[in-house]
């Protein structure tokens, strides 16, 4: 059984522009054509598209994702896929210790200011306005890394 791209589009839950994207990026390959050049998709196609879908829940770009269906069509080895996941992980603890730091130096902020008055002299406003105000230019900005 085949598939239309509309047909596959609503099977997986998403768009007919996200498969031609898919299909442009190298994601999934081309279909074959009819004769009158309608893509006609393979039933697997869906499950695909959902391998997709969940990597890109769990952060991974397309180009891991590729990665990844590389080593699953390819028949690559285990340890790959593990190093592919602990090399996500890496990144995602590493973003996640960034969000930390940028809590805290809104936080900061948020507590110095009153909450009250005209917008002039705000602490939040000057640290984002002025160049001068050390917080994001000092050796410990929060943000620093």
């Amino acid at each position: 059984m085949s598939l239309s791209i509309g047909q596959l589009a609503s099977k997986a839950h998403t768009t007919v522009e996200t498969i031609r994207y898919y299909e442009r990026c190298g994601v999934i390959p081309e279909p074959p054509r009819t004769s009158s050049g309608h893509r006609r998709y393979p039933a697997n196609a869906t499950q695909r598209l959902h391998f997709v879908k969940r990597a890109k829940t769990l952060g991974f770009t397309l180009d891991e994702i590729m990665t990844l269906l590389e080593l699953n069509d390819g028949g690559g080895d285990r340890a790959q896929v593990k190093s592919t996941a602990q090399d996500k992980l890496a990144e995602l603890d590493a973003r996640i210790r960034h969000l930390r730091r940028m809590r805290s130096a809104l936080a900061k902020l948020e507590r110095q200011c009153s909450g009250t008055g005209p917008v002039a002299g705000c602490p939040i406003i000057e640290a984002l306005s002025d160049d001068r105000s050390g917080f994001f230019n000092s050796a410990e900005s929060p943000l620093d890394s």
